[in-house]
């Protein structure tokens, strides 16, 4: 169904897997991340809600796995949470229009974090700096196995759910996006070619806020992937 690739697995140790914990023989790419794709949670932070996509990528050596307890930076301020849908392409994605075509290039569907250093993020906004410094450290993009996406249909309005020490911090479904997955992706690859491994994530709902060492964290997408971690 998906492009052949014979490049090796990350030797770093981080690989795409299916959830029953299968590994998934594509490479593992870089991650392009949507901002403010959740109206509520662009207004939680004072930010205008965007006419159009608000794109920014982390590279392969910020994707961990969720199953593992999560490394935060120390010394940088709050590390904050932003749980989302992430979608793992299968397929060279290149200026493609057609929304079909999108749909069969994605391999599967997963939740992640994008992890987010949001004292340094503000230092770097209001400097008009680039945000790599605060979203694309090492270990800011822990993700969870991924479901086929034969068997999804991201047009059920999949819950996006994270509760931290048993608390629901944040809620939403991928209804309240304000760009869609197969347009968003569509949008996406005009300016960024998708190549088989690379990640999408589709942002997040309201309710941010600060890790800790100890948390104990579960992200669920819909009733199909539900993962238990903590904080290191």
């Amino acid at each position: 169904m998906f492009d052949e690739i014979n490049t090796p697995v990350d030797q770093d140790g981080y690989q795409h897997r299916w959830i029953d914990g299968s590994p998934i023989d594509i490479p593992v790419g870089k991650a392009v991340c949507v901002g403010r794709n959740y109206a509520d949670h662009a207004r939680e932070l004072g930010n205008d809600v965007p006419d159009a996509p608000i794109l920014f990528m982390k590279p392969a050596t910020s994707l961990v796995s969720l199953h593992e307890p999560l490394a935060l930076p120390k010394g940088q301020g709050a590390v904050h949470h932003e749980v989302e849908m992430v979608v793992l392409i299968g397929k060279r994605i290149h200026r493609e229009t057609n929304l079909d075509n999108v749909r069969f290039s994605i391999a599967g569907y997963g939740v992640g974090l994008d992890l987010t250093l949001r004292e340094v993020q503000n230092t770097l906004k209001e400097k008009g700096h680039p945000w790599e410094r605060a979203k694309a450290f090492d270990g800011a993009a822990p993700v969870s196995g991924f479901i086929d996406a034969r068997g999804i249909s991201v047009k059920q309005k999949l819950n996006v759910t994270l509760e931290i020490n048993d608390e629901v911090r944040q809620h939403g479904h991928t209804g309240q996006m304000l760009f869609p997955t197969f347009e968003l992706i569509s949008e996406i690859s005009q300016t960024f070619t998708l190549e088989p491994g690379d990640l999408v994530f589709t942002g997040t709902p309201a309710g941010v806020g600060p890790l800790n060492s100890g948390d104990k964290f579960t992200a669920r997408l819909g009733n199909i992937i539900q993962v238990f971690g903590s904080v290191a």
